[in-house]
């Protein structure tokens, strides 16, 4: 089994272009075949380096790696150009200079649904001969085999009166040479099938393919928004980069991509790679649009980051923190081991990577001051309660989570006040906001000196 993934460089690796690589990556593997990388770099207008540099960054980091290429199209240029020559001088094909008036006026002579035959004219594009009687047959293993009569295909421009090859010419004789035996991607090519299919048909009459058999198709669903409608920027990350930015792990991305679209029959959602690779099949492949949900996959992430043992997890942020967002090494890095023990009390918290930050940033320095919580939680009652955690705290001499719980549950406990009465105070005083990991954790890690010389600034500030 040989199998591509195929990108236009015109933009960032959109979630569905990751889905397709994906799909063709499992199969490959589970398969035991060949996973091929070709960049389809022809539109010169819009193929940039950067894009091809960000699409390869973005298969890195999600481990999908290939077997051959990156393979660029624009290398291939001589190859089209020989073929193309071949067809035109064994009359599969011919040069015409019609314009879109023309096939306008040949449907209306001929029926709407006739499709366009012209002459050779020696000069203009090059139009590909379709076969008047018969039909193309696209077998395709999720969809089943689809017919396109060629009574209703127009004759298909395959290059410029320049010379310079289209689409549908260009990945046909692409898939031919790199021997591709199975062409996965979305369904919005299946119009395109049936002209590649033409191609490579003629290209073999020339004996261009040797014995090689004609590929089959699988065209996957489209992915929508949660609202049914395509997926696009208003349902908010569009892009694998997107993706990346805003804290997720390759290894959810890789779990929640499989899912969609795809089932592994026992409605299990949490599936390793390794278990996709052993489980995968074009088979289970439905035909209807799949959904992409956001906020499914944070649940999902949240799962994954969650298995990570502390260690793994700290190095997933720090390479987050300082590559995604830019944050200076230093805060990082004057005390050591802080980052691995602040991830292990945030773990049951954060369902991203992006969210470990505004939860935990405060153990790194000094906290920005939500004023609406100050408000809330550090007035005349808050105040009077800090002053007693104070006096309390401050006689804890082994400053670890038991000791710091049994003090602050003992506040509780002398007192009528609820448990919030006496943590929210001191968790607004200690890290600026409401939200922080455990109460007890999150003081006993912040360390008694810098536990009360935060309190004693709270009660300065006088709220």
């Amino acid at each position: 089994m040989r199998v591509r993934f195929a990108p236009s460089p015109t933009g960032s690796l959109h979630i569905g272009g990751a889905r397709t690589a994906l799909y063709n990556w499992l199969l490959a593997r589970h398969e035991h075949g060949t996973f091929v990388l070709r960049i389809e770099d022809t539109d010169a207008e819009r193929s940039t380096p950067e894009n091809v540099a960000q699409i390869l960054d973005s298969l890195q980091w999600l481990a999908l790696d290939y077997d051959e290429g990156p393979i660029m199209q624009t290398d291939r240029s001589a190859r089209h150009q020989e073929v193309l020559a071949s067809l035109l001088a064994a009359g599969f094909a011919y040069r015409s200079s019609a314009t879109a008036e023309d096939v306008k006026a040949f449907k209306a002579e001929h029926g709407a649904d006739r499709g366009y035959r012209g002459e050779n004219e020696g000069a203009g594009a090059v139009r590909l001969r379709v076969p008047d009687d018969g039909a193309t047959v696209v077998h395709d293993v999720i969809r089943g085999d689809t017919r396109f009569e060629h009574v209703h295909l127009d004759d298909p421009v395959i290059a410029r009166a320049d010379g310079s090859v289209l689409y549908n010419f260009a990945v046909a004789i692409d898939d031919l040479d790199a021997g591709i035996t199975i062409v996965v991607r979305g369904e919005d090519h299946l119009s395109n099938t049936p002209k590649q299919l033409l191609v490579l048909a003629a290209a073999q009459q020339l004996g261009l393919g040797g014995e090689r058999p004609l590929p089959v198709y699988a065209h996957l669903p489209l992915l929508h928004g949660p609202d049914g409608k395509k997926l696009s920027k208003r349902h908010g990350a569009a892009s694998v980069g997107e993706l990346r930015d805003a804290g997720y792990l390759p290894e959810a991305i890789r779990n929640y991509l499989a899912l969609l679209g795809w089932g592994a029959g026992d409605d299990e959602t949490v599936l390793s790679t390794a278990e996709l690779v052993e489980r995968f099949t074009l088979q289970r492949v439905s035909r209807n649009p799949a959904r992409f949900d956001e906020t499914k996959l944070r649940w999902l992430n949240g799962i994954y980051i969650r298995k990570l043992a502390p260690g793994e997890l700290a190095a997933c942020l720090r390479g987050f923190l300082l590559d995604q967002q830019g944050l200076d090494p230093d805060l990082l890095d004057r005390n050591p081991g802080l980052l691995e023990q602040a991830a292990a009390i945030s773990q049951e918290k954060i369902h991203t990577l992006a969210d470990f930050w505004p939860l935990a940033g405060f153990f790194f320095g000094e906290p920005e001051l939500d004023r609406a919580a100050a408000k809330r939680w550090l007035g005349a009652d808050g105040v009077a309660m800090l002053r007693e955690i104070r006096v309390d705290l401050a006689g804890v001499d082994s400053f670890d989570t038991t000791s710091v719980q049994g003090s602050l549950e003992a506040i509780v406990a002398r007192g009528s006040a609820k448990p919030g009465a006496v943590y929210q105070p001191l968790r607004v005083a200690i890290c600026g906001r409401t939200v922080s990991p455990g109460i007890f954790e999150s003081v006993a890690l912040l360390g008694k000196e810098t536990t009360l010389r935060r309190i004693d600034a709270a009660l300065d500030r006088g709220f």
